[in-house]
């Protein structure tokens, strides 16, 4: 299969450091170029990853006939402009999450893929990941019985000013940045979408971005989710699913170095409640490689999404009404007529 020419908008950190190395491993991504608007920094970070082109605009990069698809690591206030202009210019798109500052922005999105024909998805790594697909397994086969809660944390500590997360303004915030984790993996969970949820956001008072959030997403019939995620906390990530039978516990279940062995535990269903029965260990594998090499085949195959924009949609409806709920100190339907 002839690998995918990417292109790369921006030299952002996360492109840099963490998703451009790992594509780089996967055999149908060719990271083509990357583009900025400082042409020396694209030049710079080019000649570190061994990238062959640089573009001193995105507008240049957009324009390029050999580039097929994008990875758009800008700016959260950035991810719908630019990756409508990609679809315009004819540009698959894998874009960093959350994938819109809402759910209006998204439906905008919607409408680009549609209306240009391509392929459009949100940055989800943790999904494509084994340790995920075989939770999604055992709990298919019944084996903790009927899910009905699950409880999530995500933290870090940052309090840097010039750091994109601490900036309210172009989409800054712990909901948007690791509160969106919790979110779609206890909707990968579920299988569906909440109904209703509620929250108590800390804001702080200088970034004026949330710091610490606390959710709980109501999925109806006796199932709940509850969630936190600080961003001036110690670091800290974790998820548990408790069933009727028993539970499994994700030890490192969204963001993880290149070099960890996940691991997953499965309840013993015994006094004192926190016996393990089984552990389950995977060998070291890169997410953001399983997600380009997927993202990539679904190019060249044309097979069906796995995670479709509508899915984005999902999670921005759910950001949305807990942004709503924190303002209002009240339960708030996701779903709500727009």
């Amino acid at each position: 299969m002839i690998p995918v020419k990417w292109g790369v908008l921006s030299t952002a950190k996360i492109g840099r450091e963490r998703v451009i190395p790992s594509m780089q491993k996967g055999p149908l991504c060719d990271i083509h170029g990357i583009s900025s608007r400082e042409s020396a920094k694209a030049r710079e970070v080019a000649s570190t990853l061994g990238i062959g082109k640089t573009y001193g605009s995105y507008e240049e990069l957009l324009a390029d006939p050999i580039i097929e698809a994008v990875y758009n690591p800008l700016p959260n206030h950035l991810h719908v402009p630019w990756s409508i202009r990609a679809a315009e210019a004819g540009k698959h798109v894998l874009c960093e999450k959350p994938i819109a500052m809402n759910a209006t922005e998204t439906r905008e999105l919607i409408k680009a893929r549609d209306r240009c024909g391509v392929l459009i998805e949100e940055a989800f790594m943790p999904r494509h990941h084994p340790q995920w697909k075989r939770v999604r397994q055992l709990l298919q086969e019944g084996k903790v019985g009927e899910v009905r809660a699950i409880q999530a944390a995500f933290s870090y500590h940052n309090v840097n000013p010039s750091d994109v997360r601490n900036q309210a303004d172009i989409g800054g915030g712990g909901l948007y940045d690791i509160g969106s984790y919790c979110i779609t993996l206890t909707r990968y969970v579920f299988e569906a979408p909440p109904l209703r949820v509620i929250a108590l956001i800390d804001w702080d008072p200088q970034f004026r971005t949330d710091k610490l959030t606390g959710a709980i997403l109501d999925f109806g019939e006796g199932r709940q989710a509850n969630f936190i995620c600080g961003t001036q906390m110690t670091r800290y990530q974790g998820l548990t699913i408790l069933g009727t039978k028993s539970w499994i516990r994700i030890d490192c279940p969204f963001a993880m170095p290149e070099d960890w062995r996940a691991k997953i535990e499965i309840g013993a269903n015994i006094m004192p409640g926190s016996a393990v029965d089984t552990t389950e260990l995977f060998d070291p594998i890169e997410q953001y490689m399983l997600q380009g090499e997927e993202f990539s085949k679904r190019i060249r195959t044309g097979g069906d999404s796995m995670f479709p924009l509508e899915d984005a949609l999902e999670n921005m409806k759910v950001i949305d009404a807990l942004f709503r709920s924190a303002k209002s100190q009240s339960w708030e339907i996701v779903n709500q007529t727009e």
